[in-house]
């Protein structure tokens, strides 16, 4: 059994956030690229922790859920979304360009520096 994800591209969902849409975006990808800089907005849902994560994260199974990775040939958002599908999210699309494509427009990234991690060394 094959299941198909929708796709959406760069402008559209530069549009999607540009209007305030009511969707969630996810980044699958490890906790220290998420850190590193993620699109705006995202929340980090590390591709091999979908099952346990998204329930306490994704309350909602009916709410539009934009899943990203690195880029074209990073595999990580399709796998969260096929996994987001088969917990039974209905509205999945995959942004498979991601972060590489987001930054090559020269659109910018947000990093989260409010909680540093433990291996973070105190200043």
């Amino acid at each position: 059994m094959s299941t198909r994800i929708g796709i959406i591209g760069r402008e559209e969902l530069r549009t999607k956030l540009e209007r305030g849409d009511r969707f969630v975006l996810v980044e699958a990808l490890a906790p220290a690229n998420y850190a590193m800089g993620h699109l705006p907005g995202a929340r980090n849902l590390p591709p091999d922790s979908i099952a346990e994560t998204a329930p306490a994260n994704l309350p909602d199974k009916n709410m539009e859920i934009v899943v990203y990775c690195g880029g074209p040939t990073c595999q990580s958002s399709e796998k969260a979304a096929l996994d987001l599908v088969a917990l039974g999210y209905s509205r999945v699309v995959d942004y498979a360009g991601g972060k590489a494509d987001w930054t090559q427009a020269g659109l910018p990234l947000e990093k989260d520096e409010t909680e540093p991690t433990l291996s973070t060394p105190p200043r």
